[in-house]
């Protein structure tokens, strides 16, 4: 088959033959075209989503574009300073903690006990119980992981503040207990609570309290945080300080030099409340420390530790 046209002013003739090849050759040439083409339309139109669309872009392609890469890796980041900012206030609240625990343990354990526990043996034992941990971390999307992490933060930090509050609660009622000794220095435990010979006497006589000898003017200090209910003086007892403390205890502090509080006057635990001496019904410088509970006398050696001697 031939195909003839006139070209030109002249009028010349000009021929050209179709074959099965020709068409062959002319089918391929469209295809290849049309195929170049497509593909450049195709990197052109996703050039233009990314940027001017990237969420569409995402989910045709899967890519995102440099400026939303480091907006997400922005984003990330300030997530990620934020926990570890909210992690360093609670290690610090666990450090107030721990600090809380060694004051409980100063009031709660008898200092005999707590130097026996200072020791670093090498004799261990006990059953192997092995540390559980997650091994989703890299099986879900890092935005998960990250708000995962955020609430772990923050359980973490109710947690430790519920505790703070829980063993303040405790320390500040076990320092209305009078659980401490009631002489700031050196002393030495001379006479017990109950049936004695009396000193002056040499006759039996009941004992309402403890003795503690020391050398004249050392510290009487408050057994427990408190309320001074009497400072004065007594024929018996010589100069004499009560305390009122939480559960009703109250504590008598006998035969001292001089009294430093007066009634009415807050006290907490350790603090002074006067001088140790030998007044009233006395044969020397100690302490006479009574104990009441609910009004009633108690010994006070059930109520605390007597370590030194």
């Amino acid at each position: 088959m031939q195909l003839m046209w006139l070209s030109g002013p002249t009028g010349r003739i000009q021929t050209i033959s179709i074959t099965s090849s020709t068409i062959v050759r002319a089918t391929l040439a469209l295809a290849v075209f049309l195929v170049v083409m497509g593909f450049l339309l195709n990197l052109l139109g996703l050039r233009i989503a990314v940027e001017h669309n990237p969420e569409l872009a995402r989910s045709l392609g899967g890519v995102t574009t440099e400026s939303e890469q480091l907006k997400m890796e922005s984003v990330y980041r300030e997530k990620l300073d934020s926990m570890n900012e909210s992690m360093q206030g609670t290690i610090k609240e666990i450090k107030q903690l721990e600090s809380i625990k060694n004051k409980f343990m100063e009031i709660a354990v008898p200092a005999g006990f707590k130097e026996k526990g200072n020791g670093k043996g090498d004799s261990l034992g006990g059953p192997l119980v092995p540390l559980k941990s997650s091994d989703t971390f890299f099986r879900q999307p890092l935005d998960v992981e990250i708000k995962s992490a955020e609430q772990d933060v923050i359980h973490l930090h109710q947690v430790v503040v519920s505790m703070q509050t829980q063993w303040q609660d405790q320390l500040n009622w076990l320092h209305a207990l009078p659980l401490g000794i009631p002489v700031g220095g050196e002393f030495r435990y001379s006479s017990g609570f109950g049936v004695r010979h009396d000193p002056f006497t040499g006759q039996l006589a009941m004992h309402e309290g403890i003795d503690f000898s020391a050398e004249a003017g050392t510290p009487v200090i408050s057994s427990a945080d408190g309320v001074v209910v009497r400072s004065a003086w007594d024929a018996s007892y010589g100069n004499v300080v009560e305390v009122r403390h939480g559960e009703d205890y109250v504590t008598r502090y006998a035969h001292m030099r001089k009294r430093l509080v007066e009634e009415g006057d807050h006290v907490v635990r350790g603090g002074q409340l006067g001088e140790l001496g030998t007044t009233g019904r006395s044969t020397g410088p100690h302490l006479h420390y009574e104990m009441f509970k609910n009004g009633k006398l108690i010994n006070p050696i059930q109520i605390i530790p007597i370590t030194s001697g």
